[in-house]
């Protein structure tokens, strides 16, 4: 990774690892309203559960906030139904398209907390396309942050992690992404002391692409890191 005289970072990879709410798909507002509806139900504080539930997988949040006496499995699957049903309002997120056809030739995957159905649902109802290697909730022992499923992504491509770009918009991907040993771009707002030092874009829409030899990437976007 390199900045030039333009503040410009530029990086090539061997591969480039998407995460899909909130990096390729905006989501927020069915998201929202889904684990409002939960919250209102359990009598759990919503903005708690919106704050820890952002990049994870739905069962790690229902265990940490759904109430004893209740089916964690039976809860997980009645949210999932919901959301894979509720498509309308999905937008991707300004430049997701452009850059996904940028890289097309390029290796690329999407590591999402979601489960395959829902990713597919909202990849497509954000007129995005679903992607060859797509690793999904239930492909890995454990969610993020646990790094598996970006691991895994780059094993399915045949590359090292290290040799990876990996794009994250919340603390629960961006610490994956770190633990995997990728090279972690930010997209969005979200700060934190995880998200120090790195580069960050507001949205897709300044991130260039070209392919490289061997299916690899070039990247670039303005620079603008965190203090």
């Amino acid at each position: 990774m390199s900045t030039d005289q333009a503040g410009r970072t530029t990086v090539e990879v061997e591969a480039v690892l998407f995460d899909m709410d909130g990096t390729l798909v905006d989501s927020t507002a069915v998201v929202e309203d889904v684990w409002a509806r939960f919250a209102a139900r359990h009598g759990v504080v919503l903005a708690d559960v919106l704050a820890y539930s952002h990049g994870r997988q739905t069962k790690d949040t229902l265990l940490r906030f759904l109430p004893p006496g209740h089916d964690v499995d039976a809860v997980a699957e009645e949210i999932e139904r919901e959301e894979t049903t509720r498509t309308d309002g999905i937008t991707e997120i300004p430049g997701a398209r452009r850059l996904l056809e940028l890289l097309r030739g390029a290796r690329t995957a999407v590591v999402t907390s979601a489960s395959r159905p829902l990713a597919e649902a909202r990849l497509l109802a954000a007129g995005l396309p679903v992607p060859e290697v797509l690793v999904a909730a239930e492909d890995v022992a454990a969610g993020k942050p646990d790094p598996s499923g970006y691991v895994a992504a780059a094993a399915r491509l045949g590359v090292a992690p290290d040799r990876c770009l990996v794009l994250e918009d919340a603390e629960a991907g961006i610490l994956a992404g770190l633990a995997s040993g990728a090279h972690t771009l930010v997209v969005g707002s979200h700060l934190s002391p995880a998200t120090r030092h790195l580069d960050r874009v507001p949205d897709l829409r300044p991130v260039g692409a070209t392919p490289a030899a061997h299916g690899g990437a070039r990247l670039h976007w303005p620079h603008r890191s965190t203090p």
